[in-house]
């Protein structure tokens, strides 16, 4: 399996997401939404709805089980190994957030709208500062949720593990959030995917913390991924913004009502800029490859 995440990792490095691909066939990610999207409309009223987001969250971890067990009975590896590129997204993410240094270097406005493609915050009323951390806190967020983790769960449970993983933390995504429609439907899949990525947040922490060459102290380290209202998501942006010596997280503001989070590493700067987005990229190609040596090294053992 490991020889078969190296291929997987070194294809999504070198091709990352098609447009002439995706542009004509739906992308495994859009079809597990419509799947979720599907479930939210049948099963998200009436009474017992968090019963019924047990129901759901169950019936997409099955279902994607038994689609990975399915692949694993095919002849070779190259199925696995293609579904690994694609679920993969160590490519894209590098240009996505590049993209928010590059526009922001050209204007705000810019900034704004290449943020927004990114991020689930409003970006209207962004300063510059203010994007640059939100490009950076989601470069650190996923390079969690869409690289380390998937790798793990492929790693520990080869394509069930990993279809398993991405339909849960997709799940995650449309309908784990607190509001009155998926407080309690979405709540499910809102702690499944807390406990699936417990491990591979720490693990990216550590590989972004070993990549910078920064030893930081255990206890105030700690300190800084604690603040994060997510038990996960502090680690990779406590790493991060330690790393780069600038303050995370902080207020920013969800559907016109601004939310007082409090900063991830208070001490460091509050004015990042474009050059601090390059910073994080580069961070992110020397986790991946640290992470990759590491892959690399337990082939051979």
């Amino acid at each position: 399996m490991t020889t078969a995440l190296l291929l997987a990792a070194l294809l999504d490095a070198a091709f990352g997401e098609p447009r002439w691909l995706w542009g004509r066939l739906p992308h495994p990610a859009v079809l597990m939404g419509r799947a979720i999207g599907y479930l939210d409309e049948r099963l998200n009223h009436g009474p017992a709805r968090r019963a019924k987001g047990v129901a759901a969250a169950a019936t997409l971890t099955t279902g994607a089980l038994l689609t990975g067990f399915a692949l694993m009975a095919l002849p070779g590896q190259i199925a696995e190994i293609l579904l690994a590129a694609i679920l993969l997204a160590q490519r894209s993410l590098a240009d996505h957030v590049r993209d928010v240094a590059n526009a922001l270097r050209l204007s705000t406005a810019e900034g704004r709208r290449a943020v927004a493609r990114i991020v689930g915050r409003d970006t209207a009323a962004m300063d510059d500062p203010a994007i640059a951390r939100a490009a950076i806190e989601s470069a650190a967020e996923n390079l969690s949720d869409g690289v380390i983790a998937p790798a793990f769960w492929f790693l520990i449970a080869g394509a069930p593990g990993l279809l398993a993983y991405k339909a849960i933390n997709t799940a995650d995504s449309m309908i784990g959030y607190r509001t009155p429609r998926h407080e309690a439907f979405g709540w499910a899949s809102a702690r499944l995917d807390d406990v699936l990525n417990w491990i591979p947040a720490r693990l990216t922490a550590a590989l972004i913390l070993a990549a910078a060459g920064h030893r930081p102290d255990w206890s105030a380290f700690t300190a800084d991924a604690k603040r994060h209202r997510s038990p996960n998501a502090g680690w990779p942006e406590a790493a991060m913004a330690r790393a780069l010596d600038i303050a995370l997280a902080g207020p920013r503001s969800y559907n016109g009502e601004l939310r007082d989070f409090p900063f991830v590493h208070p001490q460091g700067r509050k004015d990042p800029g474009p050059a601090d987005i390059d910073a994080a990229i580069t961070l992110l190609w020397r986790s991946w490859a640290l992470g990759l040596a590491i892959v690399a090294i337990l082939t051979v053992l």
